[in-house]
């Protein structure tokens, strides 16, 4: 298997299962995983949320972990990686605010490159309009946002992925098994037993 290197896009109050679980699963596997949040330093922390399932209208949220990143976002290029994975939470809100977000996701697409997302992280790919003409997937209260942008919004079950050529995604933290093997996948990165 090809090493592969893969830039992780998270930040304040991202989900802390959608960052922490495929940032450690791909490094796991063997591939280099580098976690930014703009404005932020390699060393620094950022604060995470748990978001739950719990019967309510909407999910619960509580405090998280205190997660680490491995790299400066400052000091990334796009062309530097093969891979981008975009996590969730309430972090993308204010993410896709940035324009320098915007085009570093922008030329993923570009250069047709694997892109996982998850859960509300598909408001980046939305805000960034590159899920004109896709098929995909994200909380269901992401779904308007994936029409208005032009994309074609697929319910599927909380354990599901959808992959769309490049893009891989899914509605929440319960699809990990499902969508981390479907990105894998996409990368070419095969396990055998």
């Amino acid at each position: 298997m090809a090493q592969k290197k893969i830039l992780l896009l998270t930040g304040d109050y991202a989900e802390d299962y959608e960052t922490m679980v495929p940032f450690q699963m791909l490094q796991m596997i063997g591939h280099d995983v580098h976690a930014v949040c703009p404005d932020k330093a390699a060393g620094d922390k950022i604060k995470t949320a748990i978001h739950d399932f719990e019967g309510d209208q909407t999910y619960s949220e509580k405090p998280g972990h205190g997660f680490v990143l491995n790299a400066t976002f400052n000091d990334i290029a796009g062309a530097d990686y093969d891979a981008l994975v975009i996590a969730g939470g309430r972090a993308p809100e204010y993410l896709r605010l940035n324009k320098n977000v915007l085009e570093l996701v922008r030329h993923f697409f570009l250069e047709d490159k694997p892109v996982a997302a998850v859960c509300h992280g598909i408001q980046i790919l939305t805000a960034a309009d590159v899920v004109r003409g896709k098929k995909l997937t994200a909380y269901p209260a992401v779904g308007p946002e994936v029409t208005a942008a032009g994309g074609t919004y697929v319910s599927v079950n909380v354990y599901e992925a959808v992959v769309d050529g490049k893009l891989v995604t899914a509605p929440a933290w319960p699809a990990h098994p499902q969508w981390i093997a479907a990105f894998l996948q996409v990368l070419g990165t095969s396990i055998t037993l």
